[in-house]
């Protein structure tokens, strides 16, 4: 039997995903509105959401580390998602399926190390939307990379990625608010 989670941890975790949630919902609204061109703003926020994915992950860490939880993943995800800043500051300048083969690859690479980190994490609760939400990341990303060689391609289908992102970072706090063990 595992032993009990500290009890910050679920609460750090709580809030952080519901912000996650909202960040996302708003993020994904901002750039579905942008998805056709890339512009000044189109670009901002594509830099913007690994940026925040970065910041989130260090509230993880500090929250993971002062109650004894695995921290592993989440220096992964942080290196990846930084990375993914600078290869997009790039991919921009050369256009939308640049973009979008970028974002992929970084879809991936996250969305197995959110996977993994979800099963590591699973005595906490709350965890099986992160797992699923991992799975279908490392899908997406393929399709995003797929998609770049599309005769016009758009920036739309990561608008609706990054809002279902946000509802399993959702479901996850809800169930955790719930208390359940997943």
């Amino acid at each position: 039997m595992a032993a009990a989670p500290p009890a910050g941890v679920p609460v750090t975790l709580r809030k952080l995903y519901f912000v996650r949630f909202a960040f996302a919902a708003v993020w994904a609204a901002l750039l579905f509105a942008t998805a056709d061109t890339l512009g000044p703003l189109s670009t901002t926020l594509l830099l913007v959401y690994p940026l925040f994915d970065v910041g989130a992950a260090i509230v993880d860490v500090r929250s993971a580390r002062a109650n004894g939880g695995p921290a592993g993943p989440l220096y992964a995800n942080i290196a990846i998602s930084s990375l993914t800043v600078l290869a997009l500051a790039l991919a921009a300048t050369s256009g939308i399926p640049a973009v979008l083969r970028v974002w992929g690859a970084w879809a991936v690479t996250a969305g197995i190390v959110q996977l993994v980190a979800g099963a590591v994490r699973r005595r906490l609760g709350g965890q099986w939307p992160m797992i699923v939400s991992g799975a279908i990341s490392t899908l997406a990303g393929i399709s995003f990379v797929t998609r770049a060689g599309a005769d016009d391609p758009s920036l739309g289908s990561l608008a609706g990625y990054a809002f279902l992102g946000g509802v399993f970072f959702l479901a996850s706090a809800v169930r955790l608010t719930r208390g359940r063990s997943a």
